[in-house]
């Protein structure tokens, strides 16, 4: 859900790098300058089009009624599969317009959380997501460790959730729901400070490459999107107070 193909092929250094000595650090800040205001728009889209749904009930009803929500949820898939796919192909213009179709489909499905929380208990929790998101990015924006082996793993284990919150859809298990929560509260933390590691490395290594750093970044705001809107989906589990 939150990995991107490396497009610098296998042999490319994926550890972290020392980035003074490689590339502009004016670049490399420009770089990210992109990703989070890329990244803050779309979450701005999704969330004016999530209000703006949750206020018009025969819309809301058409989109979860019937045969529109699985439709959504494929589309918005496929856009996910779509950017990532063509980080190679697609310009920097293309992968944006994708983002941000992406970014309003995905106000649709989200629309609910307006109807079943308290703007209260929404407005608190996004305020945690956003301190959690910004000490975990900019832990893995400073760090010397290598993340990768810990970004593999996160991965298979999100596999894992995946699997179990759709099992968990039939058998509807309290334990089995909790334990789904906390596992990807921890789990989307972890690929924050990775996914920024990650792409920290990509401002070094395109920093001669303007083409390639304005697709990667647009890439990287996908990244920490999903990372940022999935956090606050399961902090909101633990931390929202329903109608």
């Amino acid at each position: 859900m939150s990995q991107i193909p490396n497009p610098f092929g296998t042999n490319a250094r994926s550890g972290p790098l020392s980035y003074e000595s490689r590339a502009d650090v004016t670049s490399v800040a420009q770089f990210f300058n992109t990703v989070y205001a890329w990244m803050a728009s779309g979450l701005a889209l999704t969330a004016v089009v999530a209000w703006w749904v949750s206020t018009q009930p025969q819309l809301m009803r058409q989109i979860f009624q019937g045969p529109v929500l699985i439709i959504l949820v494929l589309a918005e898939l496929g856009l996910v599969f779509a950017v990532s796919a063509g980080i190679n192909r697609f310009s920097a213009t293309t992968a944006t317009v994708l983002f941000m179709i992406y970014s309003g489909l995905n106000g649709l499905t989200l629309s609910a959380i307006f109807v079943i929380y308290t703007k209260g208990s929404l407005a608190s929790t996004f305020l945690v997501t956003a301190g959690t998101f910004g000490a975990m990015s900019v832990y893995g924006f400073v760090t010397k460790r290598d993340l990768t082996s810990l970004g593999s793993m996160l991965f298979m284990v999100l596999i894992g959730l995946i699997l179990a919150s759709l099992v968990n859809l039939f058998l509807h298990n309290e334990t089995l729901y909790w334990i789904v929560t906390y596992a990807g509260v921890l789990i989307f933390v972890g690929l924050t400070a990775y996914d920024t590691q990650k792409l920290r490395n990509y401002a070094v290594q395109t920093s001669g490459d303007k083409e390639m750093s304005n697709r990667l970044a647009i890439y990287g705001a996908l990244d920490l999107y999903l990372d940022f809107i999935n956090l606050f989906l399961f902090l909101l589990r633990l931390m929202g107070n329903r109608k």
